[in-house]
């Protein structure tokens, strides 16, 4: 008779056998060794590939920080939660010397969220606060694990329409998002698993919060030396 495959562990009721403590163990640990090696290899693999699409986009946040803008962040379920991280890593710098800068996250007034939901429908619930409070210079960043989200896309339309630079965290092929042609950037995990689309976004958005810090400071240094000011 064959041994039983670690997996079978966790399920030992599918095979008809029951619950063994010891391979139930060694089960769950090769499942934390797998799926942390996955999470290394996609991030690995995303900026191996990506990293000058990286720069690239914090070198945009940059220009809409130097020039007055403001950031706008936008997602749905847990990608709302990656929009108002966002947020906050821009509004409340943990690193000494490094100011405050202005990022609004869509998702947080749940009034304006319901109304908007009830009375017109949700693809607009983004769309009525980039219109209410965005103007050209700005910037709108959307996480969508997918890339197909509809109230996503249908903002970010409506941002190029008003001069907003705009950015796209997607997962799987892009989807919608890179499509479409309407994103200044649009950054790629390339894997269907939504858990590491997220693991990367996370690390994505702390890298690009500390390079697009750096280059606003190389450019005061910059403007400093010329005598002129820049925030």
């Amino acid at each position: 008779m064959s041994a039983p495959s670690p997996l079978e562990g966790l399920y030992p009721f599918l095979h008809g056998r029951p619950k063994d403590a010891a391979q139930e163990q060694a089960a769950l640990l090769e499942s934390v060794r797998r799926k942390s090696a996955d999470s290394l290899a996609a991030k690995e693999r995303f900026y191996r590939e990506h990293a000058e699409d990286v720069v690239a986009c914090a070198r945009t946040l940059a220009d809409v920080y130097a020039g007055g803008g403001r950031m706008f962040a936008m997602g749905n379920g847990g990608s709302s939660c990656d929009a108002a991280h966002f947020c906050v890593e821009f509004q409340h710098p943990v690193t000494a010397g490094r100011p405050a800068l202005p990022a609004m996250n869509l998702v947080t007034d749940m009034a304006m969220f319901s109304a908007v939901s009830n009375d017109v429908g949700v693809r607009h619930v983004f769309v009525r606060q980039i219109e209410a409070h965005a103007r050209a210079g700005d910037g709108l960043v959307g996480f969508s694990t997918s890339g197909n989200s509809d109230n996503l896309m249908h903002a970010f339309a409506k941002a190029r329409e008003l001069g907003l630079r705009t950015i796209g965290f997607a997962g799987g092929d892009g989807g919608a998002m890179r499509r479409s042609g309407l994103l200044d950037h649009c950054l790629v995990v390339d894997t269907d698993s939504i858990h590491r689309v997220q693991e990367v976004h996370v690390s994505l958005y702390h890298i690009l919060w500390d390079l697009t810090h750096t280059l606003l400071a190389d450019r005061r240094g910059a403007t400093k030396d010329n005598g002129h000011a820049i925030r």
